[in-house]
């Protein structure tokens, strides 16, 4: 796969982490920060495991993933009047 980079944010790249998804410039999965959180560490703990990964990204990437979420309901919504 070719190296993807979404906005700073977030890449994508073979050749890193065996490519996995990380916070762009960082060898930090994004996962671990999604454990972290499921585990009820705070995003200030995250950050301070990993000073890799800027305040800004991981903000950026739970705003990001609520965008998703609720276009993918309303999309959801959409599909089931339509049907």
């Amino acid at each position: 796969m070719k190296a993807a980079d979404a906005h700073g944010i977030v890449s994508q790249d073979d050749s890193v982490m065996g490519g996995a998804l990380v916070f762009s410039g960082t060898r930090v999965r994004v996962k671990t920060l999604v454990d972290h959180l499921k585990r009820g560490y705070a995003l200030d703990e995250f950050l301070r495991d990993f000073p890799s990964v800027r305040r800004e990204q991981a903000e950026a990437f739970l705003e990001q993933s609520q965008t998703w979420a609720r276009s993918s309901l309303q999309a959801e919504r959409d599909d089931a009047r339509a049907a």
